[in-house]
């Protein structure tokens, strides 16, 4: 649910009311009764709480990831990089 910011007409008072989106603007200061009008904010950010979030996540910072970096070389069969003996035609 989001967070709405009024402004008190009379006594200035400036207040967030925590409400759903379908339910009517409130009309009435709580500290003086006086009449109110709902403020347009910008809204928050997005918040990050706890552990959990990994660089990984975010993508655009100019750094190379761990899943773009250049795959490593395989192992190669030592068996494979001994020489054959070459066969001699009699």
């Amino acid at each position: 649910m989001p967070t709405y910011e009024y402004l008190c007409r009379d006594c200035g008072n400036r207040f967030d009311a925590f409400q759903s989106i379908m339910a009517a603007p409130l009309t009435e200061c709580p500290k003086c009764g006086g009449k109110v009008r709902r403020l347009i904010g910008g809204g928050n950010g997005l918040i990050f709480k706890g552990s959990g979030f990994y660089i990984t996540d975010y993508k655009g910072n100019g750094k190379k990831h761990v899943s773009e970096s250049k795959p490593k070389a395989e192992k190669a069969d030592p068996q494979s990089t001994q020489e054959k003996p070459k066969a001699v035609e009699p």
